[in-house]
């Protein structure tokens, strides 16, 4: 480099600092397509009527599990909050209605579903195509996590007290399997791997928020692993904010 004369060193600049900002536009393309959009849906997910009582789990077969609950504990299948919001509902755009043409790449971010205190938390979890799912056992107890997948591979891990964390992915898209341990019957998650990022999980508050979503009009479904699912119709334009909330109530 000493040895170029300034008119060299010009070019040289300049070819690089070209290269970079090619280099970055590349990278802003492959990764933020979708980040572009700016139309958002949002919403609130309630229940109707009078919820029945979750079944109690009876934790005293592993002095782990009871010791870290100070006893037993109820399923988590139905969670109400403030005016019977409720939670552990996933809403999502129906793929069909998911442009094709964008690229949706998967967070570099991996997905975390805790094990500790003998439950799995997130109960109800979204990830995308590709992206890594991280499952930790901090109990100190063995645990095992049985994935029931129909379309990836199904698999069956064990997770002894001194093995801390797991790291899987899946290949293909696929829609709500249950992750169950063996060890623990009542361990259950359910998990649904999307090929794009329109998706959400409520919490006690029944609320949820999609973000990013290009113009269009979509499909929005919602699921409870224990109700029958809900849909609405949503048309979105850009640098709005549209509205879907939805009701459940207990099947007659």
């Amino acid at each position: 480099m000493d040895k170029l004369n300034e008119g060299q060193r010009l070019i040289f600049c300049y070819k690089f600092t070209f290269q970079n900002i090619a280099l970055s536009l590349i990278y802003c393309l492959g990764l933020c397509t979708y980040a572009i959009a700016d139309g958002t849906i949002t919403g609130t997910v309630k229940f109707d009527g009078t919820a029945p009582v979750s079944r109690l789990v009876h934790m005293d077969a592993d002095p782990v599990c009871y010791a870290v609950n100070h006893g037993n504990v109820h399923l988590p299948s139905l969670v109400l909050g403030d005016n019977n919001t409720l939670g552990n509902v996933f809403v999502y755009i129906k793929n069909d209605d998911v442009p094709i043409e964008k690229l949706y790449p998967c967070p570099f971010q991996a997905a975390v579903v805790d094990q500790g205190g003998c439950n799995y938390t997130p109960h109800v979890i979204g990830v995308m195509v590709g992206q890594k799912v991280r499952f930790l056992n901090p109990d100190g107890t063995l645990h095992n996590v049985h994935a029931m997948c129909k379309i990836n591979p199904e698999f069956n891990a064990s997770m002894p007290d001194f093995r801390k964390e797991l790291e899987v992915a899946f290949d293909k898209p696929e829609f709500m399997f249950p992750i169950r341990c063996d060890v623990h019957p009542w361990m259950q998650a359910w998990m649904a791997v999307m090929p794009h990022p329109f998706f959400a999980v409520t919490g006690p508050d029944g609320r949820f928020e999609i973000k990013n979503v290009p113009a269009g009009t979509y499909e929005i479904e919602a699921w409870h692993e224990k109700l029958e699912s809900k849909s609405e119709t949503v048309t979105v334009v850009d640098n709005t904010t549209q509205r879907a909330d939805f009701t459940f109530s207990r099947p007659k």
